[in-house]
């Protein structure tokens, strides 16, 4: 009795868009499987978890999520106590307990050349108060984001990102339904925005499979084949 494809939910990070995800959807879609590119807001945590609830919630049958970067603490909060999630995929991501935020992990472990290289700009919330949003300036986006990206690339990719507001990765999360789902982790051994340790420690802390590649944080555009590959090894692992 063949077993029904789960719909493959992909949410992206900061300074990124749905389109860093193009090469990995071609192959997935390829193989068959419905895909969903989630518009991550990029405003707060919680809110932006909210919103991926939505799309969720919008879904029948079983889920697959995987989230690059900040997309994993927003998916991580997003998809607690939701039956219809069947495994997520953390990828050059952040698998954060209650009560840590992003900023604080990707400090944790040395090697994180991102903060030197982000910009702020002053934005008003949506209820007047005064925040930052941050950008990675352009000429820097390529050495620290995506080393292993082709230039001209990587140069659209500057000028195509999306921003957060900085108090977004201050947010402590409260939830981290990574603990009742399947995880897989994916380890990006060149990566100057999220250091390999910092990943590797939040993935062995979450029982997570963890598969290394030697890539820059930008593993989605670089290496979609390998994220493809896991994201369809979650699928069949935790199929009905």
């Amino acid at each position: 009795m063949a077993t029904t494809k789960p719909t493959i939910v992909l949410v992206h990070g900061a300074f990124a868009d749905s389109s860093s995800w193009n090469e990995v959807i071609a192959t997935l879609r390829g193989d068959g499987y419905p895909v969903i590119a989630a518009a991550n807001p990029l405003r707060t945590l919680h809110g932006d978890a909210a919103y991926l609830r939505t799309v969720l919630d919008s879904i029948e049958g079983p889920i697959v999520i995987a989230g690059h970067s900040y997309g994993g603490s927003v998916m991580s909060q997003a998809i607690d106590g939701h039956s219809g999630v069947k495994a997520l995929v953390y990828v050059a991501s952040f698998i954060l307990e209650e009560g840590e935020s992003t900023g604080e992990l990707s400090a944790k472990f040395p090697g994180a050349e991102l903060g030197s290289a982000l910009h702020p700009v002053p934005v008003a919330t949506p209820d007047n108060a005064e925040a930052a949003d941050l950008y990675i300036e352009q000429d820097k986006f390529h050495a620290v984001f995506a080393a292993d990206v082709p230039e001209e690339e990587a140069a659209l990719m500057a000028v195509t990102q999306r921003p957060i507001i900085g108090d977004a990765l201050e947010e402590k999360a409260t939830k981290a339904g990574w603990k009742n789902v399947p995880t897989w982790n994916i380890v990006t051994l060149q990566d100057l925005a999220v250091p390999a340790e910092s990943q590797r420690f939040m993935g062995e802390r979450a029982g997570s499979k963890n598969v290394e590649v030697d890539a820059s944080h930008a593993v989605t555009v670089s290496r979609p084949e390998t994220v493809a590959l896991v994201i369809d090894e979650a699928a069949k692992a935790t199929a009905n």
